[in-house]
């Protein structure tokens, strides 16, 4: 297991961190390093994470070697989820390599998954994407406190609506396929504390970091210190994860300190409050903490951030916030509703109402699916943006 692990986090350190090692030591005076220049393969953080889950699940005895080539290799570069998540355990997903139900109820539930998430990532999350894109070039020293506003809020809205529509189609791919994955999301920015948010948050990556780290070390179960200690370690690894930028660790590092402090008080304050506040409370800080995660640079990160809070003495509006303002709130309102489990029971009702008129119910629903899919296209045919926020990974 020793042996696995070293080779598997030996390949991620020198494909992801090495020219950032290097970059860092070139700090010292007359340290010249040239940088290696290694290009990143796509996903690598995903399968060597899906690499040592079995090494690990295999020592441990949670499940027993695969025999087969060809099935290790099935689970480790999944074509559904290989590139953008979710992160699979192998103990999930064990007796599905060899035994998977199949049949068109299950390839039409995949086949609906999929053009959800793609409507996600297209209609949504590249949409509001344009917005950021153009906020986050205007000088920081200048922007308007609104215009920081509205572009951060589409950042958030496109990184929820990016990640999450990436992970739906990977879900119904895997549907189509037989394979049942676990959900990444559950309606984040409904949470009402840090604490909840990341049980709501890229839950494969959190069940992965509880299993394999934070229960190794301790977990809660050797006193206050030591969990508060867990956990700081846990979201510098996190932070670390994500890329090779001190951004992300300040942003790991962040979060780590917001779920230690509500660890030793701050939930049972929350607890005794309204909800409302709770959740704007848990939503401010997850807004700010997007601001550190968009740039790769940290001092643009927390430049932006300044601009968020008028330190730079910039006014609070101008022409262009209203502007954008005026032109993107109806798309803004959109997202917002659409990152709500709102739409859902909104559908849910309907299937209820019309629960005596299947056929009619599936009708409508191949329709809607085919019209979003077409749009989807159509989009994509015409638009020369569509970022992929997760090729770091």
């Amino acid at each position: 297991m020793v042996f696995c692990i070293i080779i598997n986090l030996g390949i991620l350190g020198f494909f992801k961190y090495a020219d950032f090692i290097i970059d860092n030591i070139n700090l010292i005076p007359a340290v010249s390093i040239p940088l290696l220049g290694i290009s990143l393969p796509i996903g690598v953080s995903f399968y060597i994470f899906q690499s040592l889950s079995y090494t690990i699940d295999v020592y441990r005895g949670d499940v027993t070697a695969q025999k087969s080539i060809v099935n290790f290799g099935t689970y480790v570069a999944l074509f559904p989820q290989l590139i953008a998540g979710p992160i699979i355990q192998y103990k999930t997903i064990d007796s599905q390599l060899e035994n998977r139900t199949q049949g068109y109820d299950k390839f039409g539930d995949g086949v609906r998954r999929f053009i959800t998430g793609l409507g996600k990532k297209v209609l949504i999350a590249n949409t509001v994407g344009v917005i950021w894109t153009k906020v986050s070039s205007f000088d920081t020293a200048t922007v308007p406190v609104l215009t920081a506003w509205i572009g951060i809020i589409a950042f958030t809205l496109q990184i929820y609506f990016d990640f999450s529509g990436y992970s739906d189609m990977a879900i119904g791919l895997g549907k189509m396929f037989g394979f049942e994955f676990l959900e990444n999301f559950n309606y984040p920015y409904m949470s009402k504390s840090i604490t909840e948010f990341w049980r709501r948050w890229h839950i494969s990556l959190g069940t992965w970091f509880r299993d394999y780290v934070y229960i190794p070390l301790g977990g809660n179960r050797r006193g206050l210190t030591l969990q508060l200690r867990n956990i700081l370690v846990v979201w510098l690894l996190t932070g670390v994860w994500h890329g090779a930028s001190w951004n992300f660790v300040v942003w790991g590092l962040y979060f780590g300190l917001l779920l230690m402090i509500e660890k030793l008080f701050l939930l049972k304050i929350l607890q005794r409050i309204p909800r409302i506040f709770t959740h704007i409370y848990t939503m401010l800080f997850v807004i700010i903490s997007w601001a550190l995660f968009a740039f790769d640079n940290l001092s643009q990160g927390i430049a932006f951030i300044g601009a968020m809070f008028g330190q730079h003495g910039a006014p609070l509006y101008d022409g262009t916030s209203i502007y954008l303002l005026l032109t993107n709130g109806l798309l803004l309102l959109i997202g917002v509703v659409g990152s709500t489990d709102i739409p859902k029971r909104l559908v849910n009702r309907a299937e209820r109402a019309l629960a005596n008129r299947p056929a009619f119910v599936t009708t409508g629903a191949c329709a809607v699916l085919l019209g979003l899919s077409v749009l989807c296209v159509a989009y994509l045919v015409d638009a020369s943006y569509n970022p992929f926020l997760y090729f770091r990974f």
